[in-house]
């Protein structure tokens, strides 16, 4: 019982400062670049406030009842009032009563509204292209996909944001090797010996012809990588035996249902390119996993206790008959 409740006061008494330290420090550094961004707007006649109301409208592109425009700028109604009204008089915009409702009001940017919208929208454009003119094409696309992964890590993704599942591209499987090795570490306290046999494994997946058939998916929504899983042949089992490998899904798109798309892919492939049945290994550590194969039919065969990674594990052998 001691040793229970040491444990659980260690997991819920970790240390956090540095990593605080290091988020307020990025704070500040992305607080400047973004007042260099909006700099041309303040070198424009009208206040950020007022050009904030403007921008907005114009990405919109439709007319906007004033009282989501406050909550979508996080701005007091009142606040916005006065502002619409000071750009009203300047002919920006173009104020119609909403139907039903005589206290709420539709805006939209007049054409002189949307000539300065544009404006506005070349101005950040060319800020954007100056920041990012130093740098070369690798290094502008690792640093919107670090944008992404913030945005992914911070925020569920949009809804409108599909998912999509495709093959992998040039310098994926190195990134799955990447992420699956840190995250197991994390997660599960496993050593370099799992990366070093996930990187034997997507190597034998890369050396594998194409007949029997094999397919790997990756799960991309918002640009981001958000999980894989593929089949291949099994090669100690009898012809017509495939095998599911390597399922993950990213921390930051857990709940999604993710996974459970990759293995009825993967189901849907196998059993489409003549498999008979289809068979896995993991451990019963994993149990989100274990789920989500039970739900796609799996069954239970054997279980192994084995030391593997630096712990103690208990290796589960599932199979699906086709």
């Amino acid at each position: 019982m001691i040793d229970h409740v040491n444990q659980y006061m260690g997991h819920h008494m970790v240390d956090h400062t540095g990593q605080i330290a290091d988020i307020r420090a990025f704070n500040r550094f992305y607080t400047k670049v973004i007042g260099l961004l909006e700099e041309g707007m303040h070198e424009s006649p009208f206040t950020l406030a007022e050009a904030r109301i403007v921008y907005e409208l114009g990405k919109r592109g439709a007319a906007t009842v004033a009282s989501e425009l406050a909550r979508d700028l996080s701005m007091d109604p009142g606040q916005l009032s006065r502002l619409v009204r000071r750009l009203d008089s300047y002919g920006l915009l173009s104020m119609t009563p909403v139907r039903g409702d005589k206290r709420a009001n539709n805006m939209a940017l007049t054409p002189r509204g949307e000539a300065v919208y544009q404006g506005f929208d070349g101005a950040s454009n060319a800020a954007v292209r100056a920041l990012i003119a130093p740098l070369d094409e690798l290094r502008r696309r690792d640093l919107v996909d670090s944008m992404a992964r913030i945005r992914n890590l911070l925020a569920a993704p949009e809804p409108s944001e599909p998912l999509i599942l495709r093959p992998h591209r040039i310098g994926e499987l190195g990134w799955l090797i990447h992420r699956q090795g840190l995250l197991y570490h994390l997660e599960q306290g496993w050593n370099g010996e799992f990366e070093a046999l996930i990187a034997r494994l997507y190597s034998d997946y890369e050396a594998a012809p194409a007949n029997p058939p094999k397919s790997l998916w990756v799960a991309e929504q918002g640009g981001e990588i958000a999980g894989s899983v593929y089949i291949i042949p099994a090669a100690e089992e009898a012809a017509g035996t495939a095998q599911l490998r390597m399922l993950y899904v990213e921390p930051a798109f857990r709940g999604c249902g993710i996974g459970k798309r990759l293995v009825e892919e993967a189901v849907r492939f196998s059993r489409a390119s003549g498999y008979k049945r289809i068979i896995l290994w993991t451990q019963d550590s994993l149990v989100s996993a274990r789920r989500i194969y039970q739900g796609a039919g799996f069954t239970l065969e054997r279980e192994e206790l084995h030391h593997s990674f630096g712990a103690d594990l208990n290796g589960q052998y599932w199979s699906l008959e086709l």
